[in-house]
């Protein structure tokens, strides 16, 4: 018989009492932490190895994306809701692009935008008065510049 993973039952509360803002931005950690383990990959000296980090992390952060894309309301949120989805394509195929050449620049370009959107979402949570600790333990101190 296992025990539960406490590390495991924090994330399902936090992800199930957490606003929709606080799951946004849940979101961008996310891809933000995959991305960063996927240029973690780049150092295997093992090809299987290398190609397993490097993959499977793009993907994941590429399933995040697709996720902030889908949950975009085009009809209310206008130009804005459109720009957005244009980023989020744009993030996909850069990534799309690295993973088919195992090239690092298009990782660190989608990080850097991600480390711009995360940090100006974290901002505009906080001037709303919604608390960062309720999206996860690392926000309240994380900075992904």
């Amino acid at each position: 018989m296992s025990l539960p993973n406490p590390w495991s039952s924090y994330r399902q509360v936090a992800t199930q009492t957490a606003t929709p803002g606080q799951l946004v931005l849940m979101l961008f950690d996310g891809a933000i932490r995959f991305l960063e383990r996927a240029r973690l990959g780049f150092e295997e000296t093992d090809p299987l190895a290398f190609n397993l980090a490097v993959n499977n992390n793009i993907q994941r952060a590429q399933a995040i994306i697709h996720e902030l894309n889908s949950s975009l309301n085009l009809a209310a949120g206008g130009e804005v809701a459109a720009n957005f989805q244009r980023l989020y394509d744009y993030m996909d195929d850069r990534l799309m692009e690295s993973n088919f050449k195992k090239s690092e620049t298009g990782i660190n370009d989608v990080l850097r935008r991600l480390g711009v959107l995360r940090e100006a979402w974290a901002e505009m949570l906080r001037r709303r008065g919604e608390d960062l600790k309720l999206a996860g333990p690392q926000l309240a101190f994380a900075s992904h510049a």
